[in-house]
């Protein structure tokens, strides 16, 4: 996914000046991590806080190194890692936006285990290519992987898929919001939604809500929603769930989609705690896929140096599905296995309670057309 954006980390607002430093800045500090924390913990040890603890502190906000693959590498070796997730032989696994990139991986993930996984996309040539993909480098898994035809962001085309789904299999054991778009302009889904919105907000709002009977009888099932560390520098706007009075700039409106996908991931675990599903959002890094190449081109070849394999980036959604550790902490934010705060001082700040009630509103009201 695209990463990050606003006044926190202008990464994506000033994309040139800004991913120069961040690349300066990566090469700089490519012995800091160690140092940084074994100088922090002569301090935050005395509050408890073991090494490992610091290390994963300095790589997260750090940022270049944090979010590139060698936050990943470095955070593998530190004791206290968790352990991988366990086989999914039998399990049913949906994967949204699964013809390239960190679907794509997620889905050959979820594959290795033993899972059978659905790929959603867009046509049939692409959720085809994406299954013909993973058999490709899974042979073995041939069988399991079913491409299936669903436009997310049109309402219409997601329930044809739902519907489908419930009449062909009772339970379902992962669903992944994947997803994504990033168009230059402002552009609308075929039911006058906002692209950007309908694609990050209204398709996993109803995407779960379509599919919570078949979740609930897999109890404990997971949502996992696929967000950005661009969230962290936006604020969900007032009054203004689609950003309509707001000008247009694809990189902020995508980040604000996205913290609004964390926001909704939050709601959907209160009210699903009682029924067994369990609701995460996470973020994978800087990872090289082609929705970067495509929209942020000198991003990528900045980042080059440090940026994450689809794999690499996919890590997280694999291990959130497969494995018994996070079950207890329904709603929280992730990254490279471990839950993250889903603000921080220098950002925006929390939204306030009555915008994130107008946002659960108009999203279900949308749903509901």
């Amino acid at each position: 996914m695209i990463q990050p954006t606003g006044r926190l980390w202008p990464v994506l607002e000033a994309e040139e000046r800004v991913h120069r430093r961040a690349v300066d800045r990566t090469q700089h500090l490519a012995f800091a991590p160690a140092l940084s924390g074994v100088a922090s913990s002569a301090v935050d040890t005395r509050r408890g806080m073991n090494l490992t603890q610091v290390v994963d502190t300095v790589l997260d906000r750090s940022i270049a190194l944090g979010y590139g693959s060698p936050g990943l590498r470095l955070r593998r070796r530190m004791p206290g890692w968790p352990a991988d997730g366990r086989r999914m032989d039998g399990r049913v696994v949906i994967v949204t936006g699964a013809a390239s990139g960190i679907g794509l991986a997620a889905a050959v993930g979820f594959a290795r285990l033993g899972a059978q996984v659905h790929v959603l996309a867009r046509n049939r040539e692409r959720a085809e290519d994406a299954a013909r993909q993973t058999r490709h480098r899974l042979p073995d898994a041939a069988h399991r992987v079913h491409p299936e035809v669903c436009d997310v962001s049109s309402l219409a085309s997601l329930r044809d898929f739902t519907r489908t789904f419930r009449e062909r299999h009772d339970a379902l054991d992962v669903l992944v919001n994947n997803a994504g778009v990033m168009p230059d302009s402002r552009e609308y889904s075929p039911d006058g939604v906002e692209l950007t919105f309908a694609t990050h907000v209204l398709a996993p709002w109803a995407l779960i809500d379509e599919l919570t009977g078949p979740l609930r009888r897999a109890a404990p099932s997971r949502v996992i929603n696929v967000v950005s560390g661009g969230q962290y520098g936006q604020a969900l706007p007032a009054g203004d769930p689609q950003s309509e009075r707001d000008s247009y700039s694809p990189k902020k409106i995508y980040a604000r989609t996205k913290r609004a996908e964390l926001v909704i991931t939050e709601q959907w675990a209160d009210r699903l705690r009682d029924q067994g599903i369990h609701v995460y959002a996470m973020h994978p890094g800087w990872a090289d896929t082609k929705g970067v190449r495509t929209w942020l081109p000198v991003f990528r070849m900045l980042t080059r140096p440090v940026i994450r394999t689809p794999d690499q980036g996919a890590d997280t959604i694999v291990w959130l599905g497969s494995s018994d550790e996070p079950l207890g902490n329904s709603g929280s934010f992730w990254h490279d296995r471990r839950p993250r705060p889903t603000t921080y001082a220098a950002g925006p700040g929390k939204d306030d309670d009555i915008t994130h009630a107008q946002l659960w509103q108009h999203v279900s009201s949308l749903a509901a057309r």
